[in-house]
């Protein structure tokens, strides 16, 4: 009996450990009901296309569980210090605040970068978002978010927000002057986020570089694009405020131009050659008769008779086109030789005279001069 008082006058006067452990046990228990719960609750939210919830569940697991360590182990440490009385425990309070401020800007820049990845698929609408506006609006959030959470940490840890923003006012023409080309780029992405002349998947092309590709990521300070040899191409973003791009990716339709000669001799069947192609090209499925379409001859050629092939296919796609492009050309082929007459390559015809047509060509022989006399005298 006497044993057991002395324990508990033990534990009175120790009371603050058995609160400590007791608050440690509760945040583990609490950590590990809420990881079951949300991993319900997330099996739950799968069988739905809502791409927020999906995003609030993915967003919530890693900072919940922390925020609930940190919330923990801060009171415990409270307790602790409250028995103590050590300086080193007045920490703890701000500590608490910069953590939670960490972990509630970490669950808002996860959620951002869930909706970014996903809005742009198939699975969660029928009509995607356009990568190039989902990360350009995830990146403006995310920025946002961070400097929120930064200036609202340094005013946990009392330092002067006004003061702060006073010298990033005047620092900030120093830091201007020493970052031209950082701003210069940043500037560069912010037109390309808001003229679109391109957009991430288009392939590009500039006449004033050698940039040609498929562009793959748009960052703050340089382009990613891929050739066609797929090395990649890093372009800063302030190049394209000084040259021009074209975005065949948006062409409307694909040319084709062709000039074909035919010989000299089918000088009487080119009308009829020449009918046959547009006839067939209108008839041609692929071919967009809502377009220039021609078929004329064009020039008497050195050893040709040359006429041209000018009209438009509906695809844009590359491979599909020179596939249409290949069958079309050997249409052709099949309408001239159809019609008695033949594609033209480059001739020369050598005339040799013979020795009879020489000798009536050549000149007859001057008389010879009188000798020259003496003058009289």
């Amino acid at each position: 009996m006497e044993l057991i008082d002395q324990t508990l006058n033990l534990l009175g006067e120790q009371r603050w450990i058995v609160e400590v452990f007791a608050t440690v046990l509760a945040t583990a228990i609490a950590n590990y009901v809420a990881r079951k719960l949300l991993a319900r609750l997330a099996a739950r939210l799968e069988e739905t296309r809502n791409v927020y919830d999906d995003a609030l569940i993915h967003a919530v697991g890693k900072p919940l569980t922390w925020l609930i360590w940190v919330l923990g182990i801060s009171w415990a440490a409270e307790i602790a210090g409250q028995q103590a009385g050590a300086e080193v425990f007045a920490i703890i309070k701000p500590a608490r605040e910069i953590g939670i401020v960490f972990l509630v800007a970490m669950f808002a820049v996860r959620f951002v970068r869930f909706i970014e990845d996903h809005v742009t698929t198939s699975r969660y609408s029928d009509k995607p978002v356009d990568p190039t506006t989902a990360s350009a609006v995830g990146k403006l959030v995310r920025a946002a978010v961070v400097i929120t959470a930064v200036l609202t940490a340094m005013q946990s840890m009392g330092v002067s927000i006004a003061g702060v923003l006073a010298f990033g006012g005047i620092g900030g023409i120093a830091v201007g002057f020493a970052s031209r080309e950082l701003l210069a780029n940043f500037f560069g992405a912010m037109m390309i986020y808001m003229d679109r002349p391109f957009a991430v998947g288009d392939w590009i092309r500039s006449p004033d570089k050698e940039i040609e590709g498929t562009v793959e990521e748009i960052g703050w300070r340089v382009t990613r694009i891929r050739t066609f040899d797929q090395r990649p191409l890093y372009v800063p973003n302030s190049v394209f405020t000084t040259i021009a791009v074209e975005n065949p990716q948006r062409m409307l339709n694909r040319r084709i131009y062709e000039t074909i000669g035919l010989r000299y001799d089918d000088l009487g069947k080119i009308d009829a050659v020449l009918t046959g192609i547009r006839e067939m090209l209108k008839a041609h499925p692929e071919i967009d008769t809502d377009r220039t379409l021609m078929v004329n001859f064009n020039v008497f050629g050195a050893s040709s008779l040359d006429f041209f092939i000018y009209t438009f296919t509906k695809t844009t796609n590359w491979v599909r086109f020179h596939e249409i492009k290949h069958e079309i050309l050997l249409k052709v082929a099949d309408i001239i030789a159809a019609h008695g007459a033949a594609i033209a390559f480059p001739t020369q015809t050598l005339l040799l005279a013979s020795p009879e047509l020489e000798s009536e060509a050549a000149p007859e022989a001057a008389p010879e001069a009188a000798p020259e006399t003496g003058r009289p005298g």
